[in-house]
């Protein structure tokens, strides 16, 4: 059953507040009444109205004071302006400070039923908005980039520092390290967090359709340019655009994008006309742009522009002590979203995912566990339920480990290539432990106080 929409009407005179509150219910609104501004501004505190009708001269606080205060507080909420005086120049300025609209008396009840529609579709449509910039905000937050490992804390350190400027940013890093949530979090996060933040991947787009999907086109420019188009760049215009894969850019667009950067403004295919840009860059590439440099592939100037602040996502493989922690975060994540009951990985499938090398990373690992969720029967997920090639790794892993010599004619130092064997298996063990001597030792299956003993004797580094 639809909620009914609250209304608060606000009027000086008995006569006509009672009318219009009538008359409104009976169109199945929710409507409060206030006979002065001071009234109507108690329960504005109190409640939340989407539309709000108000007389513009009232004794005291005025309708526009109204207007302002609304605009201010609620600023998805809709005011309608009424008066008996009107004037070209309440008008102007009953519009100038946000009213929704300006209506004489008498009021025409059809007219105002009409206007309310209208107001009540534009303040949904701006509730939708806000709550998505919200839940962007929340989605794009720091925290929401997950990682405890050395490496990370550096990229948050860094992120930290310039998430309030407007410079220039390259995010580098391989395929699936998580580039462009790093570039939303910096958005999203930032001055620009209001405006427009807008992607677009180079690498995906045909070299002859990107000049016109970055700096947009006038109609009859060529063949198919049927009417204007805005390029990604103006439709970034005081916010973010995110370059994603620029090492894969063509020479001749290299050259057009450097004059952009530099002058702060873009030329639209077949168009004379230049428009004005204050738009922050944040790019991204897994390729290495030095050598792309050196090689002539990639223009050094432009490198320069776009090389203002790095940042480096490290691979997965080098914050291995991450992936547990990625691996709870994605199974709380594909849980709720599928309504499945809450999956636990065990040691055993926990210590192969620690293992893997991840060479798709951290976008590969998700693809993993949403995988294994999904296909697994049982709420605790075991090393069998992996992917075969995890398993597989991790099983030639152990074989390499305790891969035995043969013994020939000039024999074998037996102790020392066993206690090599204790080394490696110890270290392993320590390493997937991240230092923590009672799990190593669980994971050998052994007490803890003998493996004390063993990295003593050993002289293995804790």
């Amino acid at each position: 059953m639809k909620v009914p929409s609250q209304l608060l009407v606000i009027d000086d005179d008995p006569s006509n507040r009672e009318a219009m509150s009538l008359l409104l219910a009976s169109a199945g609104y929710q409507v409060q009444s206030a006979s002065s501004g001071e009234e109507a501004l108690e329960l504005l505190q109190k409640n939340s109205f989407e539309v709000i009708i108000t007389d513009l001269f009232l004794p005291g606080i005025s309708g526009i004071d109204i207007l302002k205060k609304v605009k201010e507080d609620a600023p998805s909420s809709s005011v309608i302006l009424i008066t008996g005086k009107a004037s070209a120049e309440t008008a102007v300025e009953a519009m100038k400070s946000g009213a929704f609209d300006y209506l004489l008396k008498p009021l025409h009840f059809e007219r105002l039923k009409v206007v309310i529609a209208k107001a009540l579709e534009k303040s949904q449509l701006l509730s939708e908005n806000l709550y998505l910039r919200q839940q962007l905000r929340g989605k794009y937050r720091f925290d929401n980039i997950i990682g405890n490992s050395l490496a990370m804390q550096q990229v948050f350190s860094r992120m930290e520092k310039i998430v309030g400027t407007d410079s220039t940013i390259l995010i580098l890093g391989d395929s699936g390290t998580g580039k462009e949530l790093v570039a939303k979090a910096i958005h999203f996060n930032g001055n620009r967090k209001d405006k427009p933040f807008v992607a677009i991947n180079c690498g995906a787009i045909p070299a002859e359709l990107l000049e016109s999907e970055l700096f947009g086109h006038v109609k009859g420019a060529f063949t198919g340019a049927v009417a204007d188009k805005k390029g990604k760049f103006e439709q970034a215009n005081h916010g973010s655009i995110f370059l994603d894969e620029i090492g894969t850019m063509p020479l001749h667009l290299q050259m057009k994008l450097l004059r952009v950067l530099q002058e702060q403004e873009v030329e639209k295919i077949g168009g004379s006309a230049t428009i004005k840009l204050d738009v922050r860059v944040i790019s991204a590439t897994n390729a290495n742009l030095e050598d792309e440099v050196k090689e002539g592939k990639f223009r050094e100037d432009l490198y320069y522009r776009l090389n203002v602040i790095p940042i480096n996502l490290p691979p997965l493989s080098e914050r291995r002590e991450d992936i547990a922690l990625l691996v709870r975060h994605f199974v709380q994540k594909i849980c709720q979203e599928t309504g499945r009951a809450q999956v636990t990985f065990s040691n055993e499938a926990m210590s192969a995912m620690e293992a893997y090398h991840w060479p798709g990373n951290v976008r590969e690992l998700e693809n993993v566990v949403e995988r294994t969720i999904t296909l697994a029967e049982a709420d605790i997920i075991k090393a069998s339920d992996l992917p075969a090639d995890i398993g597989q790794a991790v099983e030639n892993d152990r074989k390499s480990t305790i891969a035995c010599p043969e013994v020939t004619e000039q024999g074998i130092d037996m102790p020392q290539f066993v206690a090599e064997i204790e080394r490696n298996l110890i270290m392993s063990a320590l390493a997937l432990a991240q230092g923590v001597k009672a799990r190593a030792a669980n994971l050998l299956n052994i007490k803890r106080t003998t493996l004390v003993e063993k990295i003593k004797r050993l002289e293995i580094e804790a």
